[in-house]
């Protein structure tokens, strides 16, 4: 089945602006984060006797890419919804792309599955946003602390060591088939994808 739109998957650590790049670049989104497994899924990775949620283990990417396969052919997917405070999934909902040219899957885990969904012949091009390490400690730490995501201790913990492994998860988004780009870099590749989505020319 032919591809209905092109896809921009979104990588960047935790805290970098994704969600706000997706809200300004105003293309329908899917939230990649809502396909972490539950927290007594078996098999989960632990780190210091609790659950490692920034390995790729604690995520399911079949069905994320799926679900993103899913909406580039026929433009609606059913997808779950996650609450990361209590670590597992509330219930399910549809997401629909209304027709649109273009559509956003934006996580940390994206890199995970820029092989597959290439593999599955949508059109599509991978973003890591390119941001200041510091900068993203601070923005994280305050949205995770407003969102009540975990206990303070907990995200103090986990922004610190995020803060260090983040130059190594950068490479490994690159070496997976992202490129590095800035907020204004990014919504000029999506308004291409779009244009070219349009007009049947590929993108620049």
């Amino acid at each position: 089945m032919p591809a209905r739109c092109s896809l921009i998957l979104l990588a960047g650590a935790s805290g970098s602006g994704k969600s706000r790049l997706a809200a300004l670049a105003g293309c329908p989104r899917l939230n990649l984060d809502d396909f972490y497994h539950d927290g007594d899924h078996p098999g989960m990775p632990h780190t210091l006797g609790i659950v490692d949620w920034d390995h790729p283990d604690s995520w399911d990417a079949a069905s994320a890419v799926a679900a993103v396969v899913a909406l580039c052919r026929t433009g609606s997917a059913d997808v779950p919804v996650y609450d990361i405070g209590q670590n597992r999934r509330t219930g399910r909902h549809r997401v629909q792309l209304d027709g649109a040219a273009v559509f956003i899957a934006e996580g940390v885990f994206a890199p995970e599955i820029v092989g597959p969904c290439r593999a599955a012949g949508i059109p599509m091009d991978a973003l890591y946003l390119d941001r200041s390490r510091t900068a993203t400690l601070v923005r994280r730490f305050l949205r995770d602390v407003a969102e009540r995501r975990k206990p303070v201790p907990v995200l103090v913990r986990r922004g610190w060591a995020l803060w260090r492994e983040e130059p190594r998860s950068r490479a490994r988004a690159l070496a997976l088939g992202c490129r590095p780009v800035s907020m204004t870099q990014a919504l000029r590749a999506i308004a291409a994808a779009e244009q070219a989505q349009l007009t049947g020319s590929p993108a620049r």
